[in-house]
């Protein structure tokens, strides 16, 4: 992954899947392998994740308090395959926002589920992973906000109904911020919604809804990031384009398009892309060397 990171010789990444440790010694040891590979991030940040913390409650009526999926997000330990940030440009850790303790009940709207007991939802986080602003510092002495967030899937566990509902309404938070529906004072453009919503906007098993709102809101445009990759392999019986495929599934699920790069409707896009060759390039054996299904989405935006 190291290589394909440096190929890429980003300004900002934004990882997800990477386990949180204290010391941040995991993503240091990883910032390390990528700067072997050629590229450089002086700056690096990693929130306290939901995923793996324990809420001390019965949170899937399995009749166990302690397993993955009663941790605040499903998480087989405090920090499992959590959020990162790697910048070469300065990143304001004083002024962030941290929306990871939100509860879901408190959403407007929230698509609480069935039979939810009023001991969980009094303590039920709605982020599964970690909802954020951070800020980056340019240049020019202003300020780019990323909002970052990875929501768990809408499928899997002892009760689907929750992590549908859970993953649905995790891509609504942002709505409801961008509206200014929330206690919370919407963010102040420029930003960029970086994330992996785990919703594709067409197909898959999710609640679609939330992501199509969110793809049109006046405030975000949707650079459309496509790969010849995707393009190549689509799926018969999916409505969405398969050029903006971001990750493969076996069947029956197939190619969805999960991973998103969405600026503020102010920013200027020079190109986007995703990282998805054809089978028969070189790039692509490197690609299938790193282990994820999930492809690299990438912006490229001039800021003035």
């Amino acid at each position: 992954m190291a290589q394909v990171i440096a190929r890429l010789a980003p300004d900002i990444l934004v990882l997800s899947g990477i386990d949180y440790d204290r010391q941040a010694a995991t993503l240091t040891a990883f910032r390390n392998q990528i700067a072997a590979e050629g590229h450089g991030f002086p700056h690096l940040f990693a929130p306290v994740p939901n995923a793996g913390m324990p809420s001390g409650h019965d949170l899937n009526d399995d009749g166990i308090r302690h397993g993955p999926d009663d941790a605040h997000g499903y998480g087989r330990y405090a920090g499992a395959r959590a959020l990162a940030v790697l910048s070469r440009l300065p990143i304001d850790r004083q002024h962030k926002r941290d929306f990871s303790g939100f509860l879901w009940r408190d959403l407007a709207g929230a698509k609480l589920y069935t039979g939810a007991p009023p001991q969980a939802l009094a303590l039920h986080r709605l982020s599964s992973t970690a909802h954020l602003e951070l800020p980056i510092r340019l240049p020019d002495a202003a300020t780019l906000q990323l909002l970052i967030y990875h929501a768990g899937p809408p499928a899997f566990g002892n009760h689907p109904d929750r992590n549908k509902n859970r993953n649905h309404d995790e891509t609504a938070f942002w709505l409801r911020l961008l509206n200014d529906d929330l206690s919370l004072h919407p963010p102040r453009p420029p930003f960029v919604l970086v994330g992996g919503s785990n919703l594709d906007p067409f197909d898959g098993d999710g609640l679609n809804a939330a992501m199509r709102a969110l793809l049109a809101h006046p405030a975000l445009q949707d650079p459309r990031p496509a790969s010849p990759g995707a393009a190549a392999r689509p799926d018969p019986d999916h409505a969405g384009p398969a050029a903006l495929d971001t990750v493969t599934w076996d069947a029956p699920v197939g190619s969805l398009r999960v991973s998103y790069v969405l600026p503020s409707a102010d920013l200027q896009v020079v190109d986007a892309g995703v990282l998805w060759p054809r089978s028969d390039s070189g790039l692509a054996t490197l690609l299938a060397q790193t282990g994820t299904r999930h492809k690299p989405v990438w912006v490229d935006l001039q800021l003035n």
